[in-house]
C-alpha cells in the first residue's frame, strides 16, 4: 500500500467529483484499508458502444488512476453483455442494440486506449459476460424483483420519456439492474461513473445491501464540457479531443479551451497534485501567469500522456511556429490534384483532403472564411491557380496540405 494517509487520499479523491455517496463511508473505508493493508476494490464499467474514447470519457479513468496510485485494486469492467442491451442513461429514445461482433471489436480498442492512463500491471480487466451470460430465466426474474416500475420511473430520463409518451422497452429497465449486479459480482468497495450514472450506481448499492454485502460508495464525476465551452464533449458535436488524435492536433485543440474552463480541465484531467494546481491558478489570478502559458503546460501534459514526452515537446514547438510565429509547418501532407484549367471548387477539394466530411460542410467553412490559400483568406468558394503549380491550403487553424496541381 502507498504511504499516503487515508485523510490525504480522501481530500485528493474529492477533487473534481460531482458527488460522493456517502462521504463518511468513503473515509471510513480508506481508514480501514490503511489500518489493515487491504486495498479497496474500485470498479468502473464501460460499455464498448463506440471504437474510440475522447477526453470526456477519461475523466472517470483519471479518478481510477488516482486510486490506483494510492494502492487500491482497480477493476476496468468492459460491459460486453450490457453493451448489447444499451445503457438508457440520459437518452431520449431506445438505443440501437449492438451485435456481439461490434461489441468485441470496440472492446479490443478500449483495452489498448485505457492503458495510456491506467497501469496495465495492476489493472484487472473483466467482461461482465463472465457472469451475466450464465444467467437463466429464473436469475433474471429474481434480479428484476429488486426494483419496482415506480422506482424505475423515478429516473429523470425514464420519467421524461414516460410523460412525453416516448416508448421505453422492458430491456432498458433491466440495464440498471445488470449494472448493479456487476457491483455485487466483484464485491466493489467503490464504483465510479459519470453524473448521468447516479441512478445505476445507487441501485448497485441497494442490491449489495439486499444480498448481504457492505454497500459500495458511489463516486460520480461531472460531464466534461467540450471545446465550445457549452455542450458536453461529444464526437457528434465536433467539440472533442480524441485519445487517438495526432499530437499536433491534440495540442492545438487544447490550446483553444476557453479560459473559463481551464481550472475545470485541470481538476478533472491533470495528474498534478491539488496543491500544485492551486498554486498555478493563484499565480494566474494574480497576473503572474498568462492563460496561454497555463494552457500550454496542460496541453503538454495531456499530449505526453498519450504520445510520450518527445511528442509533447514537438507539439508545443509546432504550435509556437505555426500559431505564434504564423509559420507554415514543414511536415504537411502533399496531395496531387488533376487541374483542368478551370476554377477549382474548394468545397469539393476539402472533402478530397478529408478536411470536410461533405461539400455542404466545405461550403460552410468557405463562407466562414476558414480557408486560406498561400496564407490568403479565400473569398467565396472558387479558386483559380493561374500559373501556379503548387499551393498551400489551410483549413481552420490546424489543417494544412500542400496541393500539387
Amino acid at each position: 500500500m502507498t504511504k499516503v494517509s487515508a485523510k490525504r487520499q480522501f481530500e485528493e479523491l474529492k477533487r473534481g467529483t460531482d458527488e460522493i455517496l456517502v462521504e463518511g463511508e468513503l473515509l471510513k473505508k480508506l481508514e480501514e484499508s490503511e489500518k489493515t493493508g487491504r486495498p479497496l476494490i474500485v470498479k468502473a464499467g464501460f460499455d464498448p458502444t463506440a471504437p474510440d474514447l475522447h477526453l470526456g470519457h477519461t475523466v472517470v479513468l483519471q479518478k481510477m488512476a488516482q486510486l490506483q496510485r494510492f494502492g487500491h485494486k482497480v477493476h476496468f469492467l468492459i460491459g460486453d453483455f450490457t453493451g448489447m442491451v444499451g445503457d438508457p442513461s440520459g437518452k431520449t429514445k431506445t438505443r440501437p442494440q449492438l451485435t456481439r461482433e461490434q461489441v468485441d471489436a470496440n472492446a479490443e480498442t478500449y483495452k489498448k486506449q485505457v492503458f495510456k492512463i491506467l497501469d496495465p500491471k495492476t489493472t484487472v480487466i473483466q467482461f461482465n459476460s463472465e457472469w451475466l451470460e450464465k444467467f437463466g430465466a429464473a436469475d433474471f426474474i429474481r434480479l428484476a424483483s429488486h426494483a419496482t416500475v415506480a422506482r424505475m420511473l423515478e429516473r429523470e430520463d425514464f420519467g421524461t420519456r414516460y410523460k412525453e409518451n416516448q416508448s421505453i422497452s422492458l430491456h432498458e429497465f433491466l440495464y440498471p439492474l445488470l449494472q448493479a449486479y456487476d457491483s455485487f459480482a466483484i464485491k466493489a468497495d467503490i464504483e465510479l461513473g459519470g453524473r448521468d450514472q447516479k441512478f445505476n450506481l445507487l441501485l448497485g448499492r441497494e442490491l449489495m445491501k439486499d444480498r448481504g454485502l457492505a454497500p459500495q460508495v458511489c463516486v460520480t464525476m461531472p460531464l466534461l464540457e467540450g471545446l465550445d465551452g457549452v455542450q458536453k464533449m461529444s464526437k457528434s458535436l465536433g467539440n472533442y479531443v480524441g485519445v487517438t488524435d495526432a499530437p499536433n492536433d491534440m495540442f492545438g485543440k487544447l490550446m483553444s479551451v476557453p479560459d473559463s474552463l481551464l481550472r475545470r480541465y485541470y481538476d478533472l484531467l491533470s495528474d498534478a497534485p491539488i496543491d500544485v494546481i492551486t498554486k498555478i491558478f493563484s499565480e494566474l489570478d494574480q497576473g503572474h501567469l498568462h492563460p496561454k502559458d497555463v494552457k500550454a503546460r496542460f496541453a503538454m501534459e495531456i499530449v505526453t500522456r498519450f504520445h510520450g514526452s518527445d511528442a509533447g515537446t514537438h507539439a508545443k514547438e509546432h504550435f509556437d511556429s505555426v500559431f505564434s510565429r504564423k509559420e507554415i509547418p514543414d511536415d504537411i501532407p502533399e496531395f496531387r490534384y488533376q487541374w483542368q484549367g478551370k476554377d477549382i471548387w474548394i468545397p469539393k477539394l476539402l472533402t478530397e483532403l478529408k478536411f470536410a466530411l461533405t461539400t455542404s460542410e466545405g461550403k460552410r467553412l468557405c463562407n466562414q472564411r476558414a480557408v486560406k490559400i498561400d496564407s490568403e483568406v479565400l473569398e467565396g468558394e472558387y479558386f483559380h491557380p493561374r500559373e501556379k503549380k503548387q499551393v498551400v491550403l489551410q483549413c481552420g487553424k490546424r489543417k494544412f496540405a500542400r496541393v500539387n496541381l
